[in-house]
């Protein structure tokens, strides 16, 4: 494999257990699925129940500053789980990702405010389909999308300095171009961590430690670009109502 993002397997790796085998391929690709769902969950629980209390209108009345601490909280925490998995133990990396979860569902709550019950059923009907196809895709794929994984990172750059200047500036009609941008930019990063997802199984087969690590840092990735298609999705078929009023 020659992506610069493969890593071999160290020689002091910690060994599986004794009596436990080889995870195959489809048990590890189920687990990490069924830790996005577990995050997908939490974070609309956790959106629902603090739209319910009232919370997120005392977060915006608050101003832009607890929103900039919120989102760099959760840019800390995916950098550190994704930066510092081999130093970080199973269940730290759990705790990572399930803190991230629920403040995310804090931001998130925001989407429960600002649309109709109509428009997000069917942005999320819409977001299932579209990574779902692009996450077949990417598994079924003899091509090697990791290739691109520098492209990926400018994209996601591109996202993060715009949806910061969004939070001071309107956007206007570019905000529709960078919906398209993040809607195409995230359904990629599906196929690309689908590609990541047999990468990590290969690399962490015989090491226990890793394999459980590594399962809640694709889950993650995946969690992240299930959310922000449907959030693009979201933002366009509204953009969309508008314009048609």
């Amino acid at each position: 494999m020659n992506d610069p993002t493969y890593r071999p397997v160290p020689a002091d790796s910690d060994p599986l257990p004794f009596g436990v085998e080889a995870e195959p391929l489809y048990l590890y690709a189920v687990k990490t699925f069924g830790w996005m769902f577990l995050g997908l969950m939490i974070t609309f629980v956790t959106a629902v129940a603090f739209a319910a209390s009232g919370g997120i209108y005392m977060l915006i009345s608050m101003g832009v500053v607890p929103v900039l601490i919120l989102f760099a909280a959760e840019l800390i925490m995916v950098g550190v789980l994704s930066g510092r998995l081999d130093s970080l133990s199973i269940n730290a990396a759990r705790g990572l990702f399930f803190a991230y979860a629920v403040l995310n569902g804090l931001t998130f709550s925001s989407v429960l405010v600002l649309y109709d019950l109509q428009t997000m059923l069917l942005a999320f009907l819409l977001a299932s389909l579209y990574f779902g196809a692009m996450a077949a895709y990417g598994w079924l794929t003899k091509r090697d999308i990791t290739r691109f994984r520098a492209v990926f990172g400018i994209g996601l750059l591109v996202v993060i300095v715009f949806c910061v200047i969004s939070m001071f500036l309107p956007l206007g009609r570019f905000g529709t171009v960078l919906c398209f941008f993040g809607l195409a930019l995230f359904m990629g990063l599906t196929a690309y961590d689908m590609q990541m997802l047999k990468r990590w199984h290969a690399e962490s087969t015989y090491d226990y430690e890793l394999s459980k690590k590594s399962s809640i840092l694709v889950a993650l990735n995946l969690y992240l670009d299930f959310l922000n298609i449907f959030l693009y999705i979201l933002r366009l078929l509204s953009r969309g109502s508008r314009s048609g009023d």
